[in-house]
């Protein structure tokens, strides 16, 4: 019992003497310093709460000061949020700061878009008052949308899941209303869960129109179901994640995928930009003789795994740029029907290690059988034709066709840059990788230079040292008359996405 008094004395003495303020300070003399004069919470959508942003505040004197106040200028009012050294309130006071040191404050917002006069919310941290006022300025776009999320169980609070083949899954979403099968441009979407395309319905993304995805969110193109997005040249349509401040830019894997199911039908995709994503595209097909996908005029970023993954399915791509992804570009797997012309597929991936080139095409899978036997089984690739493309990246082999004998394995490759340094030959005894092949490749550049704009920043325009220059296969050229940016391409057309261009 002693040895317990004792530790509880010991205890409380430590605790008055920790809270014990054993230095001497002198008030504010409005001198502080601050990280920066305003902050900026970037763009935030009505009801969504921001990212947390910090202010450092210093005070360079020889002297321990106690700042009087620390308040928002709206106060209880306001939309921000502020912390101080951990603590949240609205206002605060006799903070001290010693000599030559400083303190964080953390800021935060949520917004209704309806209750605010002007989509730029502003507010004020005001240090003290009177003729020692300092103050920081804190900015806020807020920006009205249409919300698309799934429904949630009344008692339970489980959020719904889809249910496909009439069967259920662990995929959160609903399917959409007919009366959500419109996008528009009049103010953006966001998107939680899975919103799918039903059997028998066309969903149709207009020019202009934005479309931002929550983290395991995307959009799934049902059996019988399609999907037009209908974007120009001055009016992109864009799929990208709903985080919109400036450092999640470029962060990949913020979303899940556009998935066409098999049996969707007639999808077509033009003048979109797709990126930040797990995957940009997965479209899956039962072998329709159409394809499954057009797509054109298009560019997808930023993947963590792939861009374009086909499963045994048929794929049309004219003018598309496909750069940086965690694993392959494109991905044309289990045989299937893939046509090419006048695409850019370019991965510059520097957030991992990346095992698999640019361009995989193969004509297999591979399972685990009941008797634990793994077992591969192959599929007819009725064509991979790839024509005027530059496939090139930061990976010493970046295209690869992987053939399992025991189906067809039809391909044509002409006219193309390709990046393939087999410097320790692996692929020596792959005759599906012999560019000296006439009979499947003619007029290709093999390691020639590509000279991009920025390669790490997707920017794939070509320059005046590029070896494609003038090397396009003509009669292909002229069924496709314009570049990705509208350029004339039908008397000198250049390899690639892009015609070139001279590089300041």
């Amino acid at each position: 019992m002693r040895y317990f008094v004792t530790v509880i004395l010991c205890l409380l003495l430590f605790s008055v003497s920790s809270c014990r303020k054993d230095f001497s300070t002198i008030p504010s003399f409005g001198k502080l310093t601050f990280s920066k004069d305003t902050v900026f919470l970037d763009t935030v959508f009505t009801n969504i709460g921001s990212s947390t942003y910090n202010l450092k505040v210093y005070n360079t004197s020889s002297s321990a000061i106690t700042i009087p106040s620390i308040q928002l200028e709206n106060g209880n009012a306001s939309n921000y949020r502020i912390s101080v050294d951990g603590i949240p309130a609205k206002t605060f006071q006799n903070i001290d700061i010693l000599a030559k040191d400083s303190l964080y404050i953390f800021v935060e917002t949520t917004i209704d878009y309806a209750a605010v006069t002007n989509p730029i919310y502003t507010d004020k941290i005001i240090f003290d008052t009177g003729n020692n006022q300092q103050d920081v300025d804190l900015v806020t776009l807020v920006q009205d949308a249409t919300f698309i999320y799934p429904g949630r169980n009344a008692i339970s609070m489980k959020i719904d899941s889809l249910s496909l083949d009439g069967k259920p899954t662990t995929i959160k979403g609903r399917f959409l209303t007919d009366s959500e099968l419109t996008f528009t441009n009049t103010k953006p979407y966001v998107i939680y869960g899975y919103a799918a395309i039903p059997e028998n319905k066309t969903a149709t993304i207009e020019a202009g129109a934005k479309l931002y995805f929550h983290n395991d969110s995307g959009i799934i193109v049902d059996k019988k179901a399609s999907l037009k997005v209908t974007g120009t040249i001055n009016n992109k349509v864009v799929f990208e994640g709903d985080r919109l401040e400036h450092r999640f830019d470029a962060v990949p894997g913020q979303w899940g995928t556009i998935w066409m199911r098999a049996g969707s039908k007639e999808n077509e995709i033009n003048h979109a930009i797709i990126k930040n994503g797990i995957v940009g595209i997965l479209v899956d097909s039962l072998g329709s003789n159409a394809p499954t996908l057009s797509i054109k005029n298009t560019e997808i970023y930023n993947n963590s795994n792939f861009g374009i993954l086909g499963r045994e399915t048929n794929i049309k791509g004219e003018n598309l740029v496909i750069g940086n992804t965690g694993q392959s570009a494109l991905a044309c797997t289990i045989g299937g029907t893939y046509n090419f012309t006048h695409a850019t597929f370019a991965n510059y991936w520097n957030n991992s290690i990346r095992q698999l080139p640019a361009v995989l095409v193969n004509n297999f899978f591979t399972y685990v059988d009941a008797n634990n036997q793994e077992i591969t089984e192959t599929r007819d690739l009725h064509a991979a034709n790839f024509t005027n493309c530059i496939i090139a990246g930061n990976n010493n082999i970046e295209f690869v066709l992987d053939k399992v004998t025991g189906s067809l394995f039809n391909y044509s490759i002409q006219n193309n840059m390709i990046q393939f340094n087999d410097i320790d030959n692996t692929f020596a005894n792959n005759t599906e990788l012999d560019f000296n092949d006439t009979s499947h490749y003619q007029n290709n550049i093999i390691n020639g230079t590509v000279h991009f704009k920025d390669s790490f920043t997707n920017q794939f325009n070509i320059g005046q040292n590029n070896e494609g220059i003038n090397k396009a296969l003509n009669s292909a050229s002229q069924a496709i008359p314009l570049d990705i940016l509208g350029t004339d391409r039908t008397t000198s057309p250049d390899i690639g996405a892009y015609q070139h261009i001279t590089f300041q």
